[in-house]
Order: structure tokens, then sequence, then C-alpha cells
């Protein structure tokens, strides 16, 4: 029995030990005040601002309250609802306020980058579908040449052929007109060309 009462004893001084100081803040009310004592039965001391980091020195747990050291040095005890481990709002909004204005200047300047980017592709698209229309327009322009120099062509060798067949005719009528004159003189010089008379030499 006497070893139960000593542990629970021990126990208790354990829990009631000062542990070591840790950061904390007093949480975003107007205020709280700080007693003598851990409980409202205790005097008041002062006040502690909202967002004021203090030093955590011990916590009672069956009152609620936890014993702090505040910026000016003062210790008290204030109720442990009041002190939070997160930073108050009154440091953070500041924090909070620079890091929105960074993110909106980002925001900013990834969409006015965002709006060169789709310019510059919006320009480069449109040199592209004019160089496709100019490349269009040579190709029917080309087209055409060809289909004109084509026709051309066909009609410089039809006129070829024709003049062809002329030329033979020409040599067929001139061939006809050079037999046709050397059997008509053929024809007329025998005519021309007066005959001897045979010599008659008296032998007979």
């Amino acid at each position: 029995m006497k070893q139960l009462i000593s542990l629970l004893l021990f126990a208790c001084a354990i829990a009631t030990m000062p542990a070591q100081a840790q950061t904390r803040y007093i949480s975003d009310n107007l205020f709280t005040y700080m007693h003598n004592g851990p409980s409202t039965q205790y005097r008041i001391m002062g006040s502690v601002n909202a967002g004021t980091k203090v030093d955590l020195l011990e916590t009672n747990r069956e009152t609620g309250f936890s014993k702090v050291r505040d910026n000016r040095g003062r210790t008290g005890w204030v109720n442990s609802d009041f002190v939070s481990p997160q930073v108050g709002l009154k440091v953070r909004f500041p924090a909070l306020e620079k890091e929105l204005t960074e993110v909106k200047a980002q925001l900013e300047e990834a969409l006015e980058s965002g709006d060169e980017k789709t310019a510059g592709l919006q320009s480069s698209l449109k040199l592209r579908n004019e160089q496709i229309s100019d490349l269009e327009t040579q190709n029917s322009q080309l087209n055409e040449q060809l289909m004109t120099s084509q026709a051309e062509i066909r009609e410089l060798r039809a006129r070829l052929d024709t003049q062809k067949d002329d030329l033979l005719m020409r040599w067929f009528t001139y061939g006809g007109m050079v037999a046709g004159g050397g059997l008509l003189f053929g024809l007329v010089l025998p005519h021309l060309i007066p005959r001897r008379r045979k010599r008659n030499n008296g032998w007979a």
C-alpha cells in the first residue's frame, strides 16, 4: 500500500513539474487576462494581447490554465484555451497578404506570358496560312501556264505536221512537173532539129 501511495505521489510530482519552455501564441481574441495562479480565483496581473508570442512554462490540466512568460518578461497563468501553437492572425495576416500579392503578380505574369505566347502562335499561324495561300496561288498559276504551254505545243505540232504534208506535196508536184517537162522536151526536140540530107556520091 505504501508503495502504491509513493508511486501516485511521484506521478503527481512529475505532472506538476515545470517543463522546458515552448513557444506558443495567444489566440485571436482581443486579449486574455494573466493571473497570479492557475485559475480565475487568483489575482489578475494584467492582460496579454491577441497574437502575442509567449513561452509556455507549465500546464495544469486540472484547472485548464497554462503558465507562460510574455514578451515583457512577465510570468503568469492564462486560460489554456487561449494558448495556441499556431501564429496568430496578427502575425500571419501580413505574411498572407504578402504571399497573396506575390501570387497575384505571378498570375498576372503568367497570363501576360500566356497572352504573348498565344499572340505569337496566332501570328505564326497567320503567316503560315498566308504562305500556304501564296503557294496555292502560285500552283494554280503554274497549272494554267502548263495547260497553255501544252495547248501551244499541240498547235505547233499540228502546224508542223501540216507543213510536212505541204512540203511533201510540193516535192511531188515539182517532180511531176520536171518529169512532164522532160517528156515534152523529148518529144518536141526532134522536130526542132533539122534532118541532114544524104549526099548522092554518084556511085549508084
